[in-house]
């Protein structure tokens, strides 16, 4: 029986999406790891305070951006925090070609929950739970609101995809980081909010996997935090 062979474009993307560009980075020792498991626990805490607070509150401003400084001065303090490189031919790569990688990747992702809300939208249940999420961007300035956005989605990735995934690091990173990410953000209490960070986050787990560092994953959240901010409101609304 014959078989299909993948388009050579296709077939090179795959193939470097496989490579590991980690293998060469040292280690984290015991006391970096708990250093990282430290801030996990203080920057949950903190998105549990921000979301709780009514749209609208003005303490949700400081709140998020302190949440922002908690993600970022636990990705420096217990760093490196690599930028990475990415290649379609086998040679060392570039850092804008891991820019281009994870801008594409998260227009791709972004379009896939633009759909997925045309669908989440017809199940009152679930409907209601990202409503009440976007209900923040109804409130103040929209232009704050997008800084304030783009801001903790990047720190986020300095965070999880940068300190956290080199901390777990030979232990299944992937996963791991993974995991460490989804129940973070389940301290928001909002189950809809854990599935967005599945898909979120394995998928920029997997890019600083092929990469090595944490650009693709910045570029990632934040081109995917742009479309949801501005795609989805009107969606459910």
């Amino acid at each position: 029986m014959a078989t299909t062979s993948l388009p050579p474009s296709v077939a090179r993307l795959r193939d470097a999406v496989s490579v590991d560009r980690n293998i060469d980075a040292p280690l984290y020792s015991t006391r970096r790891r708990l250093g990282v498991l430290a801030f996990v626990l203080l920057g949950a805490a903190l998105l549990g305070v921000s979301l709780s607070v009514t749209p609208g509150d003005t303490a949700f401003y400081p709140l998020t951006l302190g949440l922002a400084a908690t993600w970022i001065v636990g990705a420096v303090v217990t760093g490196p925090l690599p930028a990475g490189r990415f290649s379609l031919d086998g040679s060392a790569g570039s850092v804008s070609n891991a820019v281009w990688l994870g801008v594409i990747a998260g227009a791709a992702l972004g379009a896939v929950f633009v759909v997925g809300a045309f669908l989440t939208r017809l199940i009152p249940p679930l409907s209601d739970l990202v409503s009440q999420v976007l209900a923040f961007a109804d409130y103040g300035s929209i232009g704050v609101v997008t800084a304030i956005t783009l801001i903790n989605g990047a720190a986020e990735e300095l965070f999880f995809r940068g300190a956290v995934y080199s901390a777990v690091r030979p232990y299944h990173p992937i996963l791991v980081s993974t995991v460490v990410y989804v129940i973070a953000t389940l301290a928001s209490g909002n189950v809809m909010l854990g599935f967005a960070a599945i898909l979120l986050g394995s998928l920029c787990a997997v890019l600083r996997r092929c990469t090595g560092g944490i650009v693709a994953p910045v570029c990632t959240h934040v081109v995917w935090s742009t479309i949801v901010l501005f795609a989805l409101p009107p969606i459910f609304n």
